[in-house]
């Protein structure tokens, strides 16, 4: 659970302050950031969707869906003896948190706000993946895990399922 907890804030943290840098010294529409000789390139936008920008009407229900997550994080956290686990499951509530800040608490309103994205692959602006930030690579990072964790039969109790063998049936 301490592992889950330190994940979770690390990811938050570094979402928050990789947003505020964002804002700080970037404009709107602006001139991109080139990195690592154009792989990477920082550009500010704002997104009041989901991914690919779905669902930009109705940013109020993010917030409601984070809330789900958190439910179901607690729920499997219930159990949760495995470090890999705790690590999966902190960067998923971390990235859900991040962007539920965002929604809550920034222009143009309560529950209607615009996460901040600030980070472009291949290309300015988004022209080759969709803009991203911390909180939706953490997010991304965790389901990542978790499948990972699933498919190699890790549980959260800290055991492991063994595959069984059509000799042995």
């Amino acid at each position: 659970m301490l592992v889950l907890l330190a994940t979770a804030a690390v990811s938050v943290l570094v979402d928050q302050v990789t947003k505020h840098l964002a804002l700080a010294h970037l404009e709107d529409d602006g001139e991109s950031v080139r990195l690592l000789g154009g792989a990477v390139y920082l550009s500010l936008t704002r997104n009041s969707g989901a991914a690919f920008s779905l669902g930009s009407d109705y940013t109020f229900v993010f917030p409601l869906i984070t809330c789900g997550v958190i439910a179901w994080i607690v729920w499997m956290a219930l159990k949760l003896r495995s470090v890999p686990w705790g690590v999966a499951l902190g960067l998923v509530l971390g990235g859900a948190l991040g962007n539920a800040g965002d929604r809550v608490f920034r222009a143009p309103g309560p529950f209607q706000g615009h996460v901040v994205d600030m980070i472009s692959l291949f290309g300015p602006n988004g022209e080759h993946w969709p803009i991203f930030n911390a909180a939706d690579s953490s997010l991304v990072c965790g389901v990542v895990l978790a499948v990972a964790l699933e498919f190699t039969g890790r549980q959260r109790d800290g055991t492991r399922v063994k595959a069984t063998r059509k000799a042995d049936k």
